[in-house]
């Protein structure tokens, strides 16, 4: 795992230095102006490098705060840089784009400024634009009345998603006035502190409805004895390979992957109420065939995020056997949710950021 870091970053020294090269040699500025802007995108893959860091837990909040924006926001604006200028240089070597509107050129710079600017300004609206998906599920088993339950994934609270957006969210989960409310991990992002100092516990205890979570990998990265101590005192009963029963519905919370040591699901379904509608919730979706072959009525998972951005998204579609959306298999229904939040930048780009209102009736 270490060494999968050390080229990761090494990766993206890379895609950095090719990018401010280009950057360099596009813009029409005297040399002190250019020695300016490519100061600036270096301190970004500096403040990129300690967001995804433990040195940022050491610095000022407010600086922490804006390390971690910037930071993570770079790395999104970094992926499409490198995107743009690899075209312009494949164009330029098929001589489909003149070498000079690469050098110099007050069109190049405006094209890829404007192009990459208005994307990310487009993404980070587009992210605040919460989607409400509706899901209706029937079932044959007794149901005392049709239940409504909000569900959602990876709210990853931290530096960037603070209490106050939080509140709006917890706001929208109580108009809808569910029954339940079920979380599928990764509420943490990868620290606890900012979560302890705007005490965002505290606005999770005003969601207006019994809230079932399972642990993600996320939880773990902030560190699993401060996590379940949040869970606690936000009033969120967790599920670690263990079930619940609330009114007519059985929920199976599973621990994430990261723990080695967690049960099958064939192990947590053995002694269940197979008369009972069961909930699984498993926040990364893999080998989704055991939630079928163990009778699950329905499974709730996230942990993809949809890969956050076009063309990421593409990589979630091909590793995942359903990386987002509603999934059938058998009798069993599955929903993998892109997530409520985010991980690191600010942008939702050809996916969505969702929370899922289900029905389940006769």
């Amino acid at each position: 795992m270490k060494m999968f870091f050390v080229l990761f970053f090494a990766l993206l020294a890379l895609a950095n230095v090719y990018v401010i090269w280009h950057i360099w040699h596009i813009m029409p500025f005297v040399f002190w102006k250019k020695w300016v802007v490519a100061g600036f995108f270096t301190m970004l893959f500096v403040c990129m490098s300690f967001a995804m860091s433990r040195v940022n837990d050491n610095l000022p909040m407010p600086v922490s705060v804006m390390v971690y924006e910037f930071g993570t926001g770079w790395l999104i604006a970094l992926l499409y840089l490198v995107i743009v200028f690899a075209l312009l240089d494949i164009g330029r070597l098929v001589h489909l784009i003149p070498s000079s509107f690469l050098h110099a050129s007050l069109a190049g710079t405006c094209l890829v400024a404007g192009g990459v600017g208005g994307l990310l300004i487009y993404g980070n609206i587009h992210y605040y634009n919460k989607h409400r998906e509706a899901v209706v599920l029937k079932t044959a088993k007794p149901l005392s009345k049709s239940l409504k339950i909000v569900m959602m994934s990876d709210l990853h609270l931290g530096y960037h998603n603070r209490r106050g957006e939080l509140a709006r969210w917890v706001e929208m989960v109580n108009r809808e006035k569910p029954d339940i409310v079920m979380i599928a991990g990764d509420i943490i992002d990868r620290s606890m502190r900012p979560l302890e100092d705007e005490n965002m516990a505290e606005e999770l205890r005003k969601i207006n409805a019994p809230v079932f979570a399972c642990l993600g990998n996320h939880e773990y990265y902030a560190g699993i004895s401060g996590a379940l101590d949040f869970y606690a005192d936000a009033g969120i009963t967790l599920l670690r390979d263990s079930v619940a029963v609330a009114g007519d519905v059985q929920i199976v919370g599973r621990e994430d992957r990261s723990n080695l040591r967690r049960k099958k699901v064939a192990e947590l379904v053995k002694d269940l109420d197979k008369g009972k509608y069961t909930v699984l919730l498993d926040h990364q979706p893999y080998n989704l065939g055991d939630a079928e072959q163990g009778g699950i009525d329905f499974q709730l998972s996230g942990h993809t995020h949809h890969g956050q951005v076009w063309p990421i998204s593409l990589i979630t579609d091909a590793v995942y056997e359903c990386a987002a959306g509603r999934w059938k298999r058998g009798n069993t229904d599955y929903y993998v949710s892109s997530g409520m939040g985010i991980w690191g930048g600010k942008f939702r780009i050809g996916t969505r950021s969702e929370y899922i209102v289900v029905t389940i009736t006769n």
